[in-house]
C-alpha cells in the first residue's frame, strides 16, 4: 500500500466546507469523514482539521455552536454559512480547472521540444 500523501497547502478549507455540505459536523466527525473519504490516500492531521475551522470561522464560512454529541458530551458543531456555500462553489470550480490542465499537461502525449 503506498504511502499517504499529504494534504496540499490551500486545499484542506475547501475540503472541510465540502464536508459541511452534507450538515452540521464537529470536528472528530470531520476527522472521521476524511478518513472514510479519502480511503488512508491522504493524511490529514487533527490539529490541521481545527486549525482551518477556527480559520473558516474567521471568515464567516461556517458558524459554530455547541450541542451534545452522540456519546453524550458538550461538542462544538459547525455548519457552512451562504458565504461558506457561495465560497466552496467557486472554490470547486477553480481547482477542477487546475486539476483538467495540469492532467493535459501531464499525459499530454507529445513532449515538450
Amino acid at each position: 500500500m503506498a504511502e499517504p500523501i499529504a494534504i496540499l497547502r490551500g486545499t484542506l478549507d475547501t475540503l472541510v466546507l465540502r464536508a459541511l455540505l452534507g450538515g452540521p459536523m464537529h470536528g472528530y466527525q470531520l476527522s472521521e469523514w476524511f478518513d472514510r473519504r479519502a480511503r488512508q490516500d491522504l493524511s490529514v492531521l487533527d490539529s490541521a482539521i481545527y486549525q482551518s475551522l477556527y480559520r473558516l470561522e474567521r471568515q464567516q464560512l461556517i458558524a459554530a455552536e455547541w450541542g451534545l454529541s452522540a456519546n453524550n458530551r458538550q461538542a462544538r458543531y459547525y455548519r457552512l454559512t451562504a458565504k461558506g456555500r457561495a465560497s466552496l462553489r467557486a472554490e470547486t470550480a477553480t481547482w477542477l480547472r487546475y486539476t483538467a490542465a495540469v492532467t493535459a499537461l501531464l499525459t499530454d502525449p507529445e513532449p515538450a521540444r
